[in-house]
């Protein structure tokens, strides 16, 4: 008598790289927590200090806030691979996913709610904390809606290459510019809660936003400036290497300001779509 097969539980081998790279990106993500609560601890004690003690605590005080953002960036770079490296390996799973989600959510929405709640926000204790509740409970708003839709049928964004609203590792980037123009202008309206607790609710609403947003796959480079792109690339790279403040600031305004450019794109694709003169394109890779 032939013995049923015997089903496999448990994740496949090759779903284990994908999987720990999310898992170390959601390390990352709540070690810049870390680094904020430092910071702020120091900024307390600064008050006590005089002489070299204080500018020596002043220094250490700038590394700390400059690391826990870091923390989160290095965050955003490790989600980025972490599904292509998936697909490579074709180690895809809906564990995987889940857990993508869930990484995201912390590192995207929690972490950079309480760095800049500690940073700024906690100088306006009910309005602060309002708009670092928005920005945390948005982001798992946005990536629940994302969950849910993930295997609906009917998605005129995806299906003409487009993302709906800001995606998580977009916004805290976002959430974050002010900071970035802090560390490097060092101008004190930057860290007013006057301007960051606006700021940051307006984030947090772009992301449970309908707008439709580029993907990289709606992103399409013509044979003749291929050349140029890829000049581009290594010339932002060195800036991020050598100013990196400077060019978080700069991606992140360009990411601001081509948004109106991405709306009227799905608007202009979605017309000609309507006159059937142009076919659904592949539907683009999970990013929340």
């Amino acid at each position: 008598m032939r013995r049923p097969a015997r089903t496999r539980r448990g994740l496949p081998l090759r779903a284990v790289a994908p999987n720990a790279i999310t898992a170390l990106a959601l390390c990352s993500g709540l070690s810049g927590v870390q680094f904020a609560v430092k910071a702020r601890m120091m900024e307390n004690d600064l008050v006590l200090r005089h002489g070299a003690d204080f500018v020596a605590l002043a220094d250490r005080i700038a590394t700390h806030w400059q690391l826990a953002v870091a923390f989160v960036l290095a965050a955003g770079i490790l989600d980025g691979i972490d599904g292509r490296i998936a697909r490579l390996l074709h180690g895809e799973s809906r564990f995987g996913a889940e857990l993508d989600s869930l990484a995201d959510a912390i590192s995207f929405g929690v972490s950079p709610a309480l760095i800049l709640y500690l940073w700024s926000l906690s100088s306006l204790p009910r309005f602060g904390w309002m708009a670092a509740l928005m920005l945390a409970v948005f982001a798992a708003l946005r990536l629940a809606r994302f969950n849910a839709n993930i295997d609906a049928g009917e998605q005129p964004h995806k299906s003409a290459g487009f993302l709906t609203g800001v995606p998580a590792p977009a916004g805290a980037g976002l959430a974050l510019l002010p900071i970035f123009l802090w560390f490097w202008t060092e101008s004190p309206i930057f860290r007013s809660p006057l301007l960051v607790a606006p700021w940051t609710a307006m984030v947090a609403l772009l992301m449970v936003s309908s707008l439709a947003t580029w993907s990289w796959s709606s992103l399409r480079l013509r044979r003749n400036i291929r050349f140029e792109a890829l000049a581009l690339v290594v010339i932002v790279a060195a800036a991020a290497v050598t100013a990196p403040w400077h060019t978080t600031s700069a991606l992140s305004l360009a990411y601001l300001i081509g948004l109106p450019f991405s709306v009227a794109s799905y608007a202009r694709i979605k017309r000609l779509r309507a006159s059937g003169s142009l076919e659904p394109v592949a539907a683009p890779p999970p990013n929340a």
